[in-house]
């Protein structure tokens, strides 16, 4: 288990910002993970869990405590369950089963970060969830001071949320188990319609698991949200805010407010999110408030390929970003009374 101090924590997220850890752990086994946890806890050491750093806004001061950075190796399938341990890289386990013949989870091809921060955010894009395959995530519960294994109904998932994510000081996720499905070498059916029309098919129809990974695999890189180090457009946390879902209430003011700013005709973003309650597009609201692709004049920007995605520009500090991500805050609002949420995790700083 590898330890430095006063480690430099910024070359450790896909921002490249923030300050230094007082301590930095690599643990490479479950073992470890547990042994450092414990020490943090016993001593009432704040704690920090870094995984791929995909999701994750470090103030510029830094944090005063243990950062532990999980590293942890492992990938087993057998039959249609695959378990990965939670510091294997998402990218490449989602290429695994797709090498594997196995469908469900690829079209979250191109999503940076780690297989353990998956259940933490029920990530999803194009038409998929984990929620929908992730059967078991094994972890440590730090109250009860013991490994445990928690079934898909407990994990509570929802958009963009968990159990784990609601309580995020109780569990580290140490491993994940998928039931994926064999389709004969298909995907799973697409869903998401812009995927559909990229891909020549319908919703609903199934496409070579190949095809779906590389077909998303584009889409995501026309929006820079596929990692390359000299692209600035993806020095981000890729979707900076999620899509707000609004009660059938807030929606019908909500729509009453872009007739008023954009027309009588202009009909924003709409899909069903549940009895009574309707999700629209972040994007769209970025947008139509003003804040279009490149926005800004600082190291801290808009990116050029996608509105959703807040960028380092090269030289930003957090500060540059949180302004920034404050801005289009208080613009949206104004404009159509709708407050966006932010989709990573801060640490040290707020919107």
């Amino acid at each position: 288990m590898q330890e430095l101090h006063d480690a430099p924590l910024a070359p450790l997220t896909t921002f490249r910002l923030g300050g230094p850890a007082t301590r930095l752990v690599t643990a490479t086994t479950d073992a470890e993970v547990i042994d450092a946890v414990r020490r943090a806890d016993d001593t009432g050491t704040p704690l920090l869990i870094i995984g791929g750093g995909s999701n994750l806004v470090i103030g510029d001061k830094g944090f005063d405590g243990t950062a532990l950075r999980i590293a942890t190796r492992g990938v087993e399938l057998r039959g249609t369950t695959l378990e990965l341990a939670a510091g294997e890289v998402w990218t490449d386990a989602v290429a695994r089963s797709v090498e594997a013949g196995l469908a469900g989870i690829e079209c979250l091809a191109g999503i940076p970060g780690s297989a353990g921060a998956t259940p933490i955010q029920n990530v999803g894009a194009y038409g998929q969830e984990v929620s929908a395959t992730v059967t078991e995530v094994i972890a440590y519960d730090r109250r009860a001071g013991e490994t445990v294994t928690l079934t898909n109904d407990e994990c509570a998932f929802s958009y963009r949320h968990s159990r784990f994510k609601a309580d995020p000081e109780r569990y580290v996720v140490l491993r994940v188990r998928f039931r994926l499905e064999d389709a004969g070498g298909l995907s799973a059916p697409v869903k998401y319609a812009e995927a559909a029309r990229a891909l020549g098919v319908e919703p609903g129809d199934r496409v070579p698991l190949a095809a779906a990974r590389e077909t998303v695999l584009k889409l995501r890189a026309g929006k820079g949200m596929v990692l390359d180090p000299e692209d600035h457009d993806t020095w981000s946390a890729g979707s900076f805010f999620t899509n707000p879902i609004l009660t059938d209430e807030q929606f019908a003011a909500f729509h009453a407010r872009v007739r008023e700013r954009l027309g009588e005709g202009t009909e924003p973003p709409a899909y069903p999110a549940g009895k009574g309650r309707t999700k629209t597009s972040a994007a769209w609201l970025i947008d139509r408030a003003g804040f279009t692709k490149g926005y800004g004049t600082g190291p801290a920007r808009i990116s050029t390929k996608h509105t959703l995605a807040l960028t380092n520009r090269g030289g930003a500090t957090t500060e540059d970003l949180l302004v920034l991500a404050r801005e289009v805050v208080a613009g949206v609002r104004e404009a159509f009374g709708v407050t966006l949420v932010n989709e990573p995790v801060t640490v040290g700083v707020s919107l």
